[in-house]
């Protein structure tokens, strides 16, 4: 199967780049694929499922969930950690007057 690339038109060249990116792709995940049955497959063998011998994986950069300190008192099933962008509704609760401790938990 050769390919003469230089034969070939711009537009060509672009949808061949194109449909080689994407079968990369597809070919990782399935190299991914058979390497985690394989892997699961080993553990198998000693009598361990895969998950009690690697444990979950988390990012090194994973902060753990904060604990909501702030509570809508329109609708108590919203609340906010207070860390990143404050929801509308404190916006529109501090718009109104009321101080940001009146919305602590």
């Amino acid at each position: 199967m050769a390919i003469n690339l230089k034969e070939m038109s711009r537009k060509e060249l672009l949808q061949l780049k194109t449909d080689v990116e994407k079968a990369l792709k597809d070919a990782e995940k399935r190299d991914r694929r058979e390497a985690l049955k394989a892997a699961e497959e080993a553990a198998a063998e000693y009598g361990y499922p895969l998950d009690d011998l690697v444990g979950k994986q988390k990012s090194p950069n994973a902060r753990p969930k904060a604990a909501p300190r702030y509570r809508n008192p329109e609708n108590p099933q919203q609340t906010w950690t207070g860390r990143g962008r404050r929801p509308q509704w404190v916006h529109d609760a501090l718009a109104k007057g009321t101080d940001m401790s009146e919305l602590e938990i």
